[in-house]
């Protein structure tokens, strides 16, 4: 998801649910259940996103037996963004189980890369190298290791970068500015597909900081790329900008039954988080879609779309919902 809808650091209730084991349990029972709409499980699982605890990430890593593509991707996910080292071991047994979907798979890499532990540098590298691993998989270690190599190298301490609105761990970091300050100079680099896919995508969140109609129509070129993870990352940053200029190429992209899953999925979401009157329609015309992760995504969108256009105070309302319950005497 790409918008992270945390609740502010300072809420009382957030704080006090971190020292409370049995509303943490209560929320991990809410992920956990299968009857309830997946639009449900999400909130829960971004009540315990915002608690970024040790007993929190065993309730998510408990979840990730469940049947939804989508869900157990979103799983991996949150795991990243929390960036507790406690999620590394359940992270590792996603990313090697070979039976598992490629879109789960991805995340599970990316999430490590997002963490930072470089003991993990070793067997990101075995499935980078892995011919017979798709490609999606094979790229995100890849962009994982350079992250992580990064991160330990004199780079990191590189020169001013384009500041960021966004509170998101990314799978790379801006460019420094003296490197590419214009738009048209990064729209360059994010289209050159003989440079590293990383620094290519230092180009698309250097975008995504200046944020305008002319970032945003240069990032929309890339869902010409070849690699689907590429495109599946741009939707996921016009989710964050929620520009209404990206709506003609998400829609492009959502209604396009040819193009892969985890690239329609997220232009699904980021549909949702822009909130437009126009998203909507789209979003209800995919709720049925053959793909399952096309239509769990399109209801969730429509939750997003919903609670942007709300007065709702928190998006991440799993709080509330064990309160209630608790009331009810459930």
């Amino acid at each position: 998801m790409a918008v992270d809808y945390d609740f502010p650091t300072t809420d009382a209730a957030v704080a006090a649910a971190r020292n409370d084991s049995a509303t943490i349990a209560k929320l991990g029972n809410l992920l956990a259940d299968k009857a309830l709409p997946l639009t449900e499980r999400f909130r829960a699982l971004f009540t315990l996103k915002a608690l970024k605890n040790d007993a929190a990430v065993e309730q998510i890593g408990k979840a990730f037996d469940d049947p939804s593509a989508l869900l157990k991707h979103e799983l991996a996910y949150v795991l990243g963004q929390m960036k507790m080292p406690s999620a590394i071991a359940v992270l590792l047994s996603v990313l090697q189980n070979r039976a598992e979907e490629p879109m789960v798979r991805h995340e599970a890499a990316e999430a490590l890369g997002a963490i930072g532990d470089p003991s993990i540098t070793a067997t990101l590298k075995k499935f980078r190298d892995d011919p017979t691993e798709p490609a999606e998989v094979r790229e995100t270690c890849e962009l994982a290791i350079d992250l992580l190599e990064w991160e330990q190298s004199k780079k990191s301490k590189e020169g001013p970068r384009s500041a960021s609105a966004y509170a998101s761990i990314d799978p790379a970091p801006p460019l420094p500015i003296e490197e590419a300050k214009s738009v048209p100079e990064l729209r360059a680099i994010l289209l050159d597909q003989k440079r590293s896919l990383f620094h290519r995508y230092r180009a698309m969140f250097s975008l995504r900081n200046i944020g305008n109609e002319e970032a945003v129509l240069a990032l929309a070129e890339g869902f010409n790329d070849s690699s689907a993870l590429f495109r599946h990352e741009i939707a996921y940053v016009f989710g964050q900008l929620q520009h209404p200029a990206s709506v003609p190429a998400l829609a492009k992209v959502l209604t396009d039954a040819k193009e892969q899953g985890m690239v329609r999925h997220e232009a699904a979401e980021a549909l949702g988080s822009v909130a437009t009157p126009d998203c909507l329609p789209l979003l209800k015309a995919h709720v049925k879609d053959s793909a399952d992760v096309v239509r769990e995504s399109c209801e969730i969108g429509v939750d997003m779309w919903e609670y942007e256009n709300s007065g709702e105070l928190n998006y991440a309302d799993g709080l509330t919902k064990v309160a209630t319950a608790d009331g009810n005497g459930k």
